[in-house]
């Protein structure tokens, strides 16, 4: 049985409980402004586990994070316990020649209330809110647009920054899985020197004015101005004890 209310102090959530659109938002808003998306565990060599049990007491007992199948997986057993109707996906990452990475590359959630939504707090920088699944129009967040666009047998998702083009963030099914699924993938992300998650380490989480991040030993604050434009500040951190104290004063995290 999941203890819910561990859970929600996990991600400071006080609001209503109720299996709806608004509580659905709230609860993805709280969750990434919380529980950092970060692969620490791949550096330090410790085994990742799809199992609910073993990703609560590292995500919420432990106050950790986690990558994709963690954070996403996790979160459906929160809200399955709340009543929700959740369907875990499978997706493929767009790279940066807008290729797509393989099936099980990537977990994201379908939620099904009276309209259906894409629900994601594993991706690191993107969409905040749940987006309306079945919308093919742009949905504005802040400075950004994201639009769901059917393609052959998948559907893609684009992210839009202003004055920018429009990018491919993954495609993905709407077929149902379990973790079992996403096995392969995981080990492959956790072992394989071609994925992008075992050649550095990444710690990021959203904060109310934008998002921090610990990429290998630089530092990074991203904040919106006045203008409603994104301000980056870097610097490089001079020793692992540094990086250890900015991991635990930003993100709560203790390796």
């Amino acid at each position: 049985m999941l203890d819910i209310k561990a859970y929600l102090e996990r991600i400071n959530f006080h609001g209503p409980l109720a299996p709806t659109a608004e509580t659905l938002r709230a609860l993805q808003v709280a969750h990434l402004l919380t529980v950092p998306f970060e692969n620490l565990s791949i550096h330090a060599g410790q085994p990742i586990v799809l199992e609910d049990e073993a990703l609560f007491r590292k995500i919420v007992t432990n106050c950790r994070g986690g990558f994709c199948y963690e954070a996403n997986g996790l979160f459906a057993a929160l809200l399955r316990a709340l009543g929700f109707d959740v369907t875990m996906l499978s997706a493929g990452v767009a790279n940066a020649a807008g290729e797509f990475g393989p099936d099980f590359d990537h977990m994201a959630l379908m939620v099904q209330l009276d309209q259906r939504w894409l629900v994601d707090v594993g991706f690191g920088d993107s969409f905040l809110e749940p987006l309306l699944l079945d919308e093919r129009d742009e949905q504005r967040q802040g400075s950004r647009a994201y639009q769901i666009i059917p393609d052959s047998n998948y559907l893609v998702l684009i992210r839009r920054d202003e004055g920018e083009e429009p990018k491919a963030q993954y495609r993905f099914t709407l077929t149902p899985h379990s973790f079992a699924d996403y096995g392969e993938m995981c080990r492959y992300h956790q072992t394989s020197p071609e994925s992008h998650f075992t050649q550095g380490r990444i710690c990021s989480r959203a904060t109310e004015q934008g998002r921090i991040t610990l990429s290998d030993m630089r530092f990074l604050i991203t904040r919106s101005n006045s203008a409603g434009q994104q301000v980056r500040q870097e610097r490089t951190l001079s020793s692992e004890k540094e990086y250890a104290d900015a991991l635990r004063e930003n993100f709560g995290v203790v390796i």
